[in-house]
């Protein structure tokens, strides 16, 4: 069961004034930060995580890392394919 947006902030607005330890007279600031809460909430991807932009790659050849002398995952797939005899013949 789904519930709305002012219930959600309602109820969270009553745990901030439980855990302020049930102050008279701030009402207003408990809504009004339960409410920006709940804009961040809908702003943000499920869980809590924040929506990043991907980047984009450049679209050049592979390469082979430098730091740590790893081969792309294609040359060792040709490397080994030549080393296997395997040839194009039909």
């Amino acid at each position: 069961m789904t519930e709305s947006r002012d219930e959600w902030i309602m109820k969270r607005a009553y745990s901030l004034w439980e855990e302020e330890g049930y102050p008279t007279g701030r009402d207003s600031a408990h809504w009004e930060q339960a409410t920006k809460e709940r804009a961040v909430m809908e702003t943000t991807a499920p869980h809590g995580l924040e929506v990043k932009p991907k980047t984009r790659r450049s679209a050049s050849a592979p390469t082979t890392s430098k730091s740590n002398g790893a081969t792309p995952p294609a040359a060792v797939a040709a490397k080994s394919k030549s080393k296997k005899g395997i040839s194009a013949k039909v």
